[in-house]
């Protein structure tokens, strides 16, 4: 009788984030539907669209094709010669996964919302455990209710993106960093390495997260053991990070396929731009924008470095942060970085910024129930902006998931 309490007792978390996570997807196909009503002949998925295509529109059709026939041997040219947008852009584990599903549930446009939502409640299972321990269970729980309802991004648990999947990755990367369950590494940094881009910013983060325990050596014991699995995963990650690029390579016969793949992106932006430089994106977006809005290219310039120098305070000094522990600080301050080396920040920016979830427990940690609603409806009228302004509308440059 004892064991059969305990094993209830430890369900009621899962079976708690179950019932918000169906709710969360409830209301998210409710605005997917009233998008797919609103769209006109403007949007690009026309006025018949419906649920199913909204859901397998934009970078879905990249995966879908790369499920269907795998990535191109020769790169394609545009009008002007340049390497033009291509499915090397794209890592194989989630559409593998998908296609494979796809065999058993009907196909590919049936098997990634489904996909996507198994991950997406997985995901939020593991940023339960993740959080729990540092800032409570009910705390915790907020964070998951947030992390699957409210912020823009939200809706990705159910479209064709291998964004909740890398997300359970990372949370599952994470929670074996912050138990100290080395080997689990091993697996974790390979699959978030080939579902989406980013893994380079772990390797970061295990490098300083290696300094940081070795000057706390003292105090926290900091075994040769340890030391060898934190090196290892540091390499390992950076070792991932850096292995497609060489694949693309291989199999196109171009050495920098996967550069000029990337940056055929940043050209339908800005043109020709000379290359990739790191940072240099970030700074030539905010000229752009500068532009787009009207306004003098160092309100832009100045404004990115506030928002920057804010983001490195809150994660040195607010004590909601701290709490979160230092995993999670450091791998936040490390995909920033990582984000303003290498990305041309645009319409796609609210969904590069999903990989720092588990930094809802901080906004999880006041107890006020007015703040908790707060938050939940505010980011619950964000999914909507979201999803209508990218979706209904989805008609100009700006207007891209």
């Amino acid at each position: 009788m004892r064991s059969l309490r305990r094993g209830a007792i430890a369900l009621q978390p899962a079976a708690a984030i179950a019932l918000v996570y169906l709710a969360s997807r409830a209301v998210t196909t409710a605005f997917l539907l009233g998008a797919a009503a609103l769209s006109g002949p403007e949007s690009r998925f026309g006025a018949d669209a419906s649920l199913g295509t909204l859901t397998m529109g934009w970078d879905a059709q990249w995966y879908w094709l790369i499920a269907f026939s795998g990535y191109p041997t020769e790169l394609p040219l545009d009008a002007a010669g340049d390497v033009a947008q291509n499915a090397w852009a794209f890592m194989p584990v989630y559409p593998v996964i998908t296609g494979v599903v796809g065999w058993v549930v009907g196909g590919f446009p049936v098997a990634a919302p489904l996909v996507s939502a198994a991950a997406g409640y997985l995901a939020c299972l593991v940023l339960f455990a993740l959080l729990r321990r540092r800032i409570g269970r009910a705390a915790a729980m907020w964070a998951v209710v947030f992390f699957s309802f409210a912020g823009p991004m939200a809706a990705l648990f159910q479209l064709g993106y291998a964004e909740s999947l890398f997300q359970l990755w990372l949370l599952l990367a994470l929670l074996a960093v912050e138990r100290r369950r080395w080997w689990w590494l091993y697996l974790w940094i390979p699959l978030m390495a080939f579902t989406r881009p980013g893994v380079l910013a772990f390797a970061l983060m295990l490098a300083v997260y290696g300094i940081w325990r070795w000057t706390r050596r003292a105090h926290d014991d900091l075994p040769p053991r340890e030391i060898g699995h934190i090196v290892a995963g540091g390499l390992l990650a950076a070792g991932c990070g850096l292995v497609w690029p060489v694949i693309t390579g291989v199999v196109t016969g171009e050495p920098d396929a996967y550069l000029q793949t990337e940056l055929a992106w940043r050209r339908s932006w800005i043109g020709d731009h000379g290359g990739f430089v790191p940072f240099d994106g970030t700074v030539q977006a905010a000229v752009l924008w500068s532009r787009i809005w009207g306004v003098p290219a160092w309100v832009c310039l100045v404004g990115l470095a506030t928002i920057v120098a804010v983001a490195a305070l809150l994660l040195i000094a607010d004590r909601r942060v701290r709490r979160l522990g230092v995993p999670i600080r450091l791998w936040a301050g490390a995909y920033l970085l990582y984000l303003l080396a290498v990305f041309f920040p645009q319409s796609s920016t609210f969904r590069l910024l999903v990989p720092l979830s588990p930094l809802w427990g901080a906004v999880a940690l006041p107890r006020a129930r007015w703040w908790r609603i707060g938050v939940l409806l505010i980011g619950t009228a964000a999914q909507w902006w979201w999803i209508y302004t990218m979706y209904a509308l989805g008609s100009t440059f700006a207007q891209i998931p």
